[in-house]
């Protein structure tokens, strides 16, 4: 036996990340044993949560790269087994950080929570907040998302994760994860297209469950995707979640702002404070630089100021959203959206990847660039020379501070070191510095 090997080899087990619960597979205990021969042959055993774990051939795919990588090591043999039911049981525990199953988000936790809500369906809410998870998890926050809205359930489908289930391990639920954020629906546990009809009692133990049940470790931000309306459930997160910070999604028309002030208002009664309002749909951007007004104007400013909140934004209604929601690619991720990067092999304005893009100015041997902001249409800044083909690769494409990305606080929104401000519209810039 090789002691000092096998230290070497622990080592570089210490470095797998377990996909569902993201923490090192020794920290977890999944680790049954090492041993390493004279001769430099290598061989571990790794125990799996359950029977059939989703994530076996990454992790054993992981466990055999990490000791071929370890100098001195001539050969690998990994045995993949499953914790019994005394281990599963002390793992839970472990997670939980000893303490008995209970609501995670008490008063006592330190994840900020944000309720999305609206008065009216189709304005959008889903969409906002799978949107702003995901920027979220951009910056590096750790992001969870439970989809309360049981009746219309959308999330799973707008991060493309439709189909998966959780992982159980006794009796909590490991959540699917979709661009680093941690998702729980009602849709993962029902058939597809299957209607939920259910009354009251049963809705409040469903979001109660899930804010107990489900692992989500420890959140900087969890997003709460609330049905439309004034239901049950609306009241039973004012219960469970008194805390919970409210952030109203509306379209501009007078009769969806009014009815989003009393989902705002119950939020309120419950004692949960309204933080901002979202005007979805503001309006579409025209190749020409206008603005078409297609719902009108000025139903989120009106409603913010009517609730007196601190702060509204608006969101410029770009082709890209519905696309990439319908494939499960938010706005965010750079899958054909207006913030993503160029330098993204999955970027569609990607020169000599994806070609007869209009907006590409292909040119051999260097990454196209776009000719124009995929957001706003604006027209790439003139003084962008050949020399800065690269510092504009490394950039988001979107310039325009009024785009959906920048109403969502995208930590991408950059531009050219060369453009100070939109050309169409004249707000400032971030610079990368700042």
């Amino acid at each position: 036996m090789n002691t000092e090997l096998e230290e070497q080899v622990l080592q570089a087990l210490s470095g797998i990340i377990d996909p569902e619960i993201l923490k090192p597979i020794t920290e977890l205990d999944m680790v049954g044993w090492v041993s390493v021969t004279d001769a430099g042959e290598a061989s571990a055993q790794i125990k799996l949560t359950i029977v059939g774990c989703p994530a076996s051939r990454a992790i054993e795919r992981d466990v055999r790269e990490a000791l071929a990588a370890v100098p001195g090591v001539t050969a690998t043999t990994v045995e993949m087994t499953t914790m019994t039911n005394q281990e599963r049981e002390a793992l839970t525990l472990k997670l939980r950080n000893g303490r008995p199953k209970t609501l995670q988000f008490g008063p006592d936790s330190l994840t900020r929570i944000y309720a999305v809500t609206s008065g009216k369906g189709g304005v959008g809410k889903s969409t906002v907040t799978a949107n702003l998870g995901v920027a979220l998890a951009a910056r590096g926050l750790r992001v969870g998302i439970v989809d309360a809205d049981v009746f219309g359930f959308s999330i799973p489908g707008i991060l493309g994760i439709t189909g998966e289930k959780p992982t159980q391990v006794n009796d909590m639920i490991l959540p699917p994860i979709a661009y680093n954020v941690k998702v729980i629906s009602i849709g993962m546990f029902v058939e597809a297209n299957a209607a939920v009809s259910w009354r009251g009692p049963m809705l409040h133990r469903t979001v109660q469950q899930f804010l107990t049940d489900v692992y989500f470790g420890d959140l900087d931000i969890l997003l709460l995707d609330l049905p439309p309306g004034t239901g049950d459930i609306a009241i039973s997160i004012g219960q469970l979640l008194p805390q919970a910070e409210v952030l109203v999604v509306t379209t501009p028309q007078a009769a969806a702002a009014d009815v989003a002030e009393r989902s705002a208002l119950v939020a309120r009664q419950t004692g949960q404070k309204v933080i901002g309002v979202i005007e979805n749909m503001a309006g579409l951007m025209q190749p020409d630089g206008s603005m078409l007004e297609v719902f009108g104007k000025g139903g989120g400013a009106d409603a913010a100021a009517r609730l007196s909140t601190p702060d509204w934004q608006h969101a410029r209604s770009v082709r890209q959203g519905w696309r990439g929601g319908c494939r499960g690619a938010p706005l965010h991720t750079g899958r054909g959206c207006s913030s993503a990067r160029l330098d993204s092999p999955e970027h569609p304005a990607t020169g000599g990847r994806r070609r007869g893009n209009p907006d590409c100015a292909q040119r051999p041997g260097r990454p196209g660039l776009p000719r124009h902001c995929l957001s706003c249409r604006a027209p790439r800044h003139p003084r962008l020379g050949p020399g800065r083909a690269q510092a504009w690769s490394q950039r988001s494409v979107a310039c325009c501070p009024t785009s959906f990305a920048a109403a969502m606080w995208c930590p991408r929104m950059r531009t050219s070191p060369a453009a100070h401000s939109c050309p169409r519209h004249g707000g400032r810039v971030k610079q990368a510095s700042e």
